[in-house]
């Protein structure tokens, strides 16, 4: 099923569109009063400065102030109803809005735009934490990136909306009133929508202290290394996003010589690349939680920010071009491929953060870590402005603070990748298998979502245990043979992926037990462990007896088994065919086309080897 059909769903529909209203209005409120502000009341340089320059912390203040207790409300009640008590707030603000616009009030405005910042704060640990209640694991990815994408186009919208109505002269302010009311109605209409969403803490108890909340939420959200460090890949992602967002008006008008309709393109672009990124995740990672692509996403972001200060390093000899003056510009193509491309490799690198988050932290306390990662995201957005401000005080051109972003942005994501190597392996794993294969997987929804499993399954070629890694919504522990554990580049891999090394009994019966006891104690701990109970690599392409060993880990740990075939892969590359001509393993069969066929699990202790292996050889059929 397509991501779109999602769009079709009632259990993501409403919530989609809520979403994307909400997004609207947060933009198009801002946009005119910066509008009002800056060209409709007459106001000095100075007053027009101090208030373009407060609206961001009054918006950003109530995520360091609520989102802890935020967090602790979506997971100790229904979510639908939290939501639609979020948008009659938003009603009652864009009324207080509207009476701002007509009478010109900027101090009501002000305490309307940090009411929104309130509204976004609250609504923000739902937003992310109502998802996998209503997804199912495949359509995580493609959810997440369909929110992504809604969010980026509507927040485009709304600035667009909101400047456009405030120049309508003389109804201008009626306009973006009646306008911003009405779109947190149709908000509210669709929340009404939204299917329930259970509690997922229930007994949670409640802490009315936001310092001390934030303070244990902020631990909560330490507490799993590699969702921490997720964490803050997404609160770097909203830092580099600030510093560029931030520069393009100064970037517009004087590396691009445009005026405001060339503003609002490379917003545009960008806005449409982070969705286009957004939406290709779901293909690029087979509808699963592929952190494998956020490598990707981080090397786009630095090499096309590298190229944007290389495309218009100083100047532009002209100014005050309109859109079109601009495209027809030389080197104008550069610039707009570059700022495209970084938001989709932006897409690439945030998405699949968030599926992770979610994947991986326990329901009921997804909300409190998505409230943690929005603090962290505020603090790392108001870096982001020093750090813009200070590089402009110290004469660097926009040019040169994009270049500074792009290579920190390296230097940074080198530095989360070391902490995780897990990031890395799966980027390694994606690259080698999608570029070696063309791979179909046929029962994926078939294994378990938890809980102990043992997979089985005929083994084929030396690139068996990566290209099952690469297809399973599930991380595994892969079991074998030590002296391919021990190859190396891909040894980083199978260490990263916790595989456990396997020997024969005559060969080092240490070794030997020493697998027994890994493979037990994960499948006492709950994870999934994949076995080849072949033993070896097929030297003609045909299923060989499967060992009892098989039977030994189930007599210890009786657990689900489930049984997989390998189909095409014989003939292809680091598959033994023809070895003993000592025939090159390049260029056979490059960009093979293989199967991976998924039965239902088998209950606990109704498995033998024989069975086990006469399932594979049905699932396999006659195709090697």
């Amino acid at each position: 099923m397509s991501q779109f059909a999602l769009l079709g769903k009632r259990r993501f529909a409403p919530f989609f569109w809520t979403q994307a209203l909400g997004a609207f209005n947060d933009n198009a409120f801002r946009n005119a009063l910066v509008m009002l502000v800056a060209f409709q009341m007459g106001l000095g340089d100075h007053t027009v400065s101090l208030y373009t320059n407060l609206a961001p912390a009054l918006f950003i203040i109530p995520f360091f102030l609520f989102s802890a207790t935020a967090g602790q409300l979506a997971e100790k009640y229904e979510k639908s109803r939290i939501i639609r008590y979020v948008k009659l707030f938003e009603i009652g603000a864009m009324a207080l809005a509207a009476i701002g616009f007509y009478t010109h009030h900027t101090s009501l405005l002000l305490v309307v735009l940090f009411l929104m910042g309130l509204h976004s704060a609250t609504f923000g640990p739902i937003k992310y934490a109502i998802l996998p209640q209503a997804l199912k694991p495949g359509e995580l990815v493609g959810g997440n990136g369909l929110i992504e994408t809604g969010t980026q186009l509507a927040m485009l919208i709304g600035m667009i909306v909101g400047s456009a109505l405030m120049e309508i002269a003389g109804l201008g302010t009626l306009l973006a009133g009646g306008v911003t009311i009405a779109v947190a109605i149709a908000g509210y209409l669709a929340s009404r929508a939204i299917p329930l969403a259970p509690a997922t803490a229930p007994g949670l108890k409640f802490n009315w202290n936001p310092l001390s909340e934030t303070a244990r939420v902020l631990r909560l959200t330490r507490q799993d290394r590699a969702v921490f460090n997720a964490v803050l890949g997404i609160s770097w992602f909203w830092f580099f996003g600030t510093v560029l967002i931030a520069q393009l008006p100064n970037y517009t008008r004087i590396n691009l010589g445009g005026d405001g309709s060339v503003n609002i393109l490379v917003l545009t672009l960008f806005s449409i690349g982070t969705g286009i990124g957004s939406l290709m995740c779901e293909r690029m990672s087979g509808r699963r939680v592929e952190v494998g692509l956020v490598p990707l996403g981080a090397f786009g972001l630095t090499a096309f920010g590298v190229d944007l200060f290389f495309a218009r390093p100083g100047a532009a000899l002209a100014d005050g071009l309109d859109w079109l003056g601009f495209l027809h510009s030389a080197g104008s193509w550069r610039i707009a491929l570059d700022l495209t491309l970084i938001g989709v490799f932006a897409g690439f690198y945030v998405v699949p953060l968030f599926a992770f988050i979610q994947s991986r932290t326990p329901r009921e306390q997804l909300s409190r870590v998505i409230a943690g990662n929005n603090i962290l995201n505020a603090l790392l957005i108001c870096c982001a402005s020093g750090f813009g401000l200070g590089l402009g005080m110290l004469g660097l051109g926009v040019p040169q603070i994009f270049l500074a972003t792009a290579l920190l942005n390296a230097v940074v994501a080198a530095y989360i990748f070391t902490l995780v190597p897990e990031f890395v392996m799966r980027f390694i794993t994606w690259v080698l298998v999608n570029t070696l294969y063309r791979v179909r997987t046929d029962g994926a929804q078939q294994i378990p979502a938890e809980g102990p499993v043992l997979l089985v399954c005929n083994h084929v070629s030396f690139m068996d245990p990566l290209l099952l890694m690469a297809n399973l919504r599930r991380p595994a522990r892969f079991v074998m043979y030590y002296k391919i554990f021990n190859v190396p580049l891909l040894s980083f891999v199978f260490r990263t992926a916790k595989a456990i090394p396997i020997a024969g009994h005559k060969e080092d019966p240490a070794v030997l037990q020493r697998a027994y006891d890994a493979i037990d104690a994960a499948l006492a701990a709950g994870e999934m462990v994949c076995i080849f109970p072949e033993g070896a690599l097929t030297g003609d392409g045909e299923i060989a007896p499967f060992r009892p060993g098989v039977e030994k880990i189930l007599a210890r740990r009786p657990v689900p088994v489930v049984a997989m075939a390998l189909r095409g892969l014989w003939g292809s590359v680091w598959s033994r065919r023809d070895s003993k001509l000592r025939r090159a393993r390049l260029p056979r069969r490059f960009r093979a086309r293989v199967e991976l066929v998924i039965d239902a699990p088998q209950a606990q202790g109704q498995v033998s080897a024989a069975m086990l292996e006469a399932r594979v050889r049905e699932l396999r059929g006659v195709a090697a």
